[in-house]
């Protein structure tokens, strides 16, 4: 009867795998502001407050009361 399961070779250490484990950190969501209006919105997508993307009119914006 032959174990055929994955087994190590050597022992990894730890500085190995820390930087494996370098990139898994969580980073923030990035904002930029609007240029016209001062609003923050996520890069390369549209500006809900406004309707606005890259200077142009994309959405009709229903008038808050």
């Amino acid at each position: 009867m032959s174990n055929n399961m994955a087994v190590p070779k050597s022992k990894i250490t730890k500085s190995k795998r820390n930087m494996r484990r370098a990139h898994d950190a969580l980073s923030s969501d990035a904002y930029v502001e609007d240029k016209t209006t001062g609003e923050l919105h996520r890069p390369h997508h549209i500006d809900l407050k406004t309707g606005m993307y890259r200077g142009k009119q994309v959405l009709k914006v229903k008038d808050r009361i």
